[in-house]
């Protein structure tokens, strides 16, 4: 795998990130997921894609369960948090908490 300095924060990125959308909580069974995420880092990849909004924080659960598998530094994870997520006043934006977050540190 090739790795990349993510602008200049320092960070190595995967050339290849593997992204959740339309995928994870939804068309593609957990254990499914969980496998692919599993392999990619297996192969390498250690720069994740999800958003809030991808299914209503299930891709994040799904991704999140995996990744709390391996030491956080290992991971990158580049997450969405603007668009809605209900009609309260802290349902969008940036004010709102993330799944991937939460899952991560139980």
């Amino acid at each position: 795998m090739e790795y990349r300095q993510l602008g200049n924060s320092g960070l190595k990125v995967s050339e290849i990130a593997l992204g959740s959308w339309l995928t994870y909580g939804k068309t593609v069974e957990d254990t499914t997921a969980e496998d692919c995420i599993r392999l990619a880092y297996e192969k390498g990849i250690n720069f994740f894609d999800t958003a809030n909004v991808y299914e209503q924080g299930q891709a994040e659960k799904v991704l999140g369960k995996v990744l709390k598998e391996y030491d956080r530094d290992k991971v990158v994870v580049a997450t969405k948090v603007y668009f809605p997520m209900g009609d309260g006043p802290n349902d969008r934006g940036l004010s709102t908490l993330n799944s991937v977050i939460e899952v991560y540190n139980d």
